[in-house]
């Protein structure tokens, strides 16, 4: 018996560890598509893009950590949903097919497109590991270039970065933004008294709107501040080269437009012939896709029923996701005759949402918590939840606070290379 995992991040890494717990060495095989060869701790892409961890600390391998787990390096491209079989592409364009008794579709998601001119083209997402080493080789290659600039205007404008979207993701930008600045400014004479901006934006009407109001009055106070200018019912109205004009009139001169408004199911689900709501896979309570008793689905790229909320479908979130993971590997070893299918029912734990230089917000089990002690309990939650790296990821922290952070720009990652629309955020785009 074959079962193939289309996805390694939260729902397809999980989803292969409880198959490998509940059938593993039973005569079932686990096969995982991945475009990469490690499952990315997400949470903590913002500290690799303010300089604080290195990327290798939050890439957890997957043959590592899933021994007895086939990895097909590379990226679904197709599914013969009654041949039983999965077509994929590897890193050398080369094609490939591969026959399943079951199918778990983990595809995730990509970055959120919005209908505002100028954006696709000068706006950068924050989804792969490619983005946030393109955003501090970015941020780095500015604050350089305005140290050398003579024109004030350029000085300015190179000194100004603006942050779309205030959920976890943007917040959690903007918070590391004016330490790691301030760092790199600090060690070019140029700039001394130069004034670094760092905007944040959403139309909603307050920061981190999806959480408990005080969390998100924290971190509201928080990122105010270290100077951060938050612009509430704000967005961007219009992109261009040299700045933005956003929808309250204003017009700032920039170069750096960060992109974390949201995101949006994989491309990839649209093209499985399956039904979508939301561009999510429909999909029953147990994670069965209706119609099709060999395929299941989970995470981002499934419409999952909120049974604690009846009527609505879960939130597309690492937390959920991984959970609806654990779930789907489990119930198809229970389709191949390994322990019982159960219903995915889960109530919100709490989120944390780290702010930077010793501050943190976090609501563990609803129980709002700010400054160190939401900082401590943050960290305490990201080590227990990664699936590796976790003496890496602590070293990394541990070192952060008693040396400089690194100030110099490699350029691997140029902006070319991680375009807004695309459905592989995970891989750098060689072709463009």
């Amino acid at each position: 018996m074959r079962v193939v995992i289309v996805g390694g991040g939260f729902a397809g890494y999980h989803a292969a560890k409880a198959l490998l717990k509940t059938a593993g060495g039973q005569g079932v095989e686990v096969v995982v598509v991945n475009p990469t060869d490690y499952f990315l701790y997400l949470p903590l892409l913002p500290e690799v893009s303010s300089g604080i961890l290195d990327p290798r600390a939050i890439t957890v391998s997957i043959p590592d950590t899933l021994p007895g787990v086939r990895l097909a390096l590379g990226k679904a491209t197709a599914v013969d949903l009654d041949g039983h079989t999965v077509s994929y592409t590897d890193p050398e364009d080369r094609e490939h097919r591969l026959s399943y008794d079951r199918l778990i579709l983990a595809a995730g998601s990509v970055n959120k497109l919005l209908p505002i001119p100028g954006v696709a083209e000068y706006a950068h997402g924050f989804r792969g590991v490619p983005e946030a080493l393109y955003l501090r080789d970015h941020v780095t290659r500015q604050i350089e270039l305005a140290a050398a600039a003579e024109d004030p205007a350029e000085r300015d404008a190179r000194c100004t970065f603006v942050v779309v979207g205030a959920g976890y993701t943007g917040t959690e930008v903007a918070a590391q933004g004016p330490d790691f600045t301030a760092a790199l400014a600090a060690r070019r004479p140029g700039l001394e008294g130069q004034r670094i901006r760092w905007l944040l934006l959403d139309i909603a009407d307050k920061v981190l709107p999806e959480l408990n109001p005080k969390l998100g009055r924290t971190a509201d106070q928080v990122l105010r501040a270290r100077g951060v200018e938050v612009l509430m019912g704000t967005s961007v109205g219009h992109a261009g080269p040299d700045g933005v004009q956003l929808t309250n009139g204003e017009t700032v001169a920039t170069r750096t437009l960060v992109w974390c408004v949201g995101v949006r199911p994989d491309p990839f689900v649209s093209q499985l012939g399956l039904d979508t709501a939301k561009g999510r896979i429909v999909v029953t309570a147990q994670l069965n896709v209706p119609g099709r008793e060999d395929v299941f689905a989970c995470g981002d790229a499934a419409a999952v029923p909120d049974l604690t909320q009846p009527g609505t479908y879960t939130a597309m979130t690492a937390q959920h996701a991984e959970r609806q993971g654990r779930l789907a590997g489990r119930n198809v070893a229970a389709s191949l005759g390994h322990g019982r299918a159960r219903t995915y029912r889960h109530h919100d734990l709490g989120f944390v949402v780290d702010l930077g230089a010793g501050r943190a917000a976090a609501n563990p089990l609803h129980i709002p918590l700010s400054g160190r002690v939401a900082k401590i309990v943050t960290r305490g939650y990201h080590l227990f939840a990664m699936p590796g790296n976790r003496l890496r990821t602590a070293t990394g922290w541990a070192l952060a606070t008693v040396s400089r952070r690194p100030t110099v720009q490699l350029g691997l990652v140029r902006g070319a290379a991680v375009p807004l629309d695309t459905d592989s955020p995970e891989l750098p785009s060689l072709g463009r």
